[in-house]
């Protein structure tokens, strides 16, 4: 995006083209938006189906004994339609390789164990999605690895974390749910010092909106439940990065057994090629209702990454070509306040998910960070008042007097129709 933020008022951007995708007949590389839709060479021979058949099976034949690894099991990763979606996203994030997951969380879990062994150790920003951070605070040091937590504001705060044992580092952002955007560069940089990868979770932005390769991210991690699908109907994860890293991602998959089933995987599919799209109204919805919301005075305080007085508004404008769908709004009467808000929701669903073309809300506090506690949330910017909202693609002014009426209603004493 451009640096000066009144350049793109909308924050939509403009798209990029991905030179790892050039074809090999040497014509420029397709941008983004056809790449979504046709993967990463448009076009196909005659008599193949437009849209991918559906391969519902769970094993294969083999054209001899050395072939069953490679052919022969749903479970490892290899059936058709998982291989689609897969090669897709990595197409998108511009990375040699992906590999489809049965949910996010599997993504993230099995790219972590491929990468570490008991004695070594993790530095992760301390802004995570909750179960992430249980996963980071408690399964990996039962598996004796050690995880250090950094605020990724601290300057200076990674570089000091490492230790010879260090494997990794782990960000997340836009962060689930205070919605901080955090500059990659220099923790890769950080990262190329020192021989270690820099791993990335960017579901809240979506390879449209950010690319964390071009930033310096080694593997990205997507749960696919939620933008890449876009539809509420499906569970996925998918991991993308250089071959040998999803090769090793892969041999825990064949291990542990969390495949994407083939149908999720072809509905994975057909929700991809309209992520352009329904980018483009997540990002102009959510930031018109956040500039909607900061006129509200039942409202404390609006998270997103679009409005001029967010503090990484100006890394979000240098890095992403949109701001996401993603809005969090803290209300005047806090816990209390928040709960009578979602009681009077009618249209948008109160759901602990995100990223569909409904708008969903959600009460972090009561979901995806209920394990902790409330100083803890506190400690990474979650209030008690904290409404998380997935800005769907209804229409604008629907949005606006659906949330009007749920304020009016919120018992702040500050509601008005």
């Amino acid at each position: 995006m451009s640096s000066d933020p009144s350049s793109d008022p909308l924050g939509v951007g403009a798209e990029r083209s991905d030179p790892s995708s050039r074809p090999s007949s040497g014509h420029p590389a397709p941008s983004l938006s056809t790449r979504v839709v046709h993967g990463g060479v448009p076009g196909g021979r005659p008599g193949e189906p437009v849209v991918p058949a559906l391969v519902q099976s769970a094993t294969f034949f083999g054209g001899g004994p050395d072939d069953g690894v490679e052919l022969g099991y749903t479970r490892y990763g290899t059936n058709p339609n998982q291989r689609l979606v897969g090669d897709r996203v990595a197409s998108l994030e511009g990375m040699e390789a992906g590999l489809a997951l049965g949910s996010g969380m599997a993504a993230i879990t099995l790219t972590l164990l491929s990468m570490v062994e008991a004695g070594d150790h993790v530095v992760s920003s301390q802004q995570l999605y909750g179960a992430t951070r249980i996963f980071m605070e408690e399964e990996l040091p039962r598996r004796g690895v050690e995880v250090t937590l950094v605020d990724p504001d601290e300057a200076g705060a990674w570089e000091g974390a490492i230790r010879n044992t260090t494997r990794l580092l782990y960000l997340e952002t836009p962060t689930n749910p205070t919605l901080r955007v955090f500059d990659p560069r220099p923790v890769a940089q950080v990262g190329q010092r020192h021989g270690l990868p820099l791993v990335m979770d960017v579901t809240f932005a979506s390879p449209v909106n950010l690319r964390a390769g071009e930033w310096g991210a080694e593997i990205v991690i997507h749960s696919a439940t939620k933008y890449l699908g876009g539809h509420s109907d499906l569970i996925a994860g998918v991991v993308a990065g250089p071959m040998v890293r999803i090769n090793e991602v892969r041999r825990l998959l064949r291990l542990y057994g969390p495949a994407l089933d083939p149908h999720a995987a072809w509905l994975l599919d057909r929700g991809i090629r309209t992520l352009d799209v329904r980018i483009e109204r997540h990002n102009r919805n959510a930031l018109e209702l956040a500039r909607w919301f900061q006129n509200r005075p039942e409202v404390a305080r609006v998270h997103y990454p679009g409005l001029p007085d967010h503090p990484d508004h100006a890394v979000a404008h240098r890095l992403m070509d949109g701001f996401g769908g993603m809005v969090a709004v803290e209300l005047v009467g806090g816990a209390d306040a928040a709960d009578e808000f979602c009681r009077h929701l009618s249209m948008a669903a109160l759901a602990p998910s995100l990223g569909g073309v409904e708008t969903l809300v959600s009460l972090p506090r009561l979901t995806s960070h209920r394990s902790m506690t409330a100083q803890e949330r506190e400690g990474v910017g979650i209030s008690e008042g904290l409404v998380r909202i997935s800005v769907g693609i209804e229409g604008l002014e629907d949005l606006e007097e659906e949330f009007a009426r749920a304020l009016a209603h919120d018992g702040s004493g500050s509601g008005r129709s």
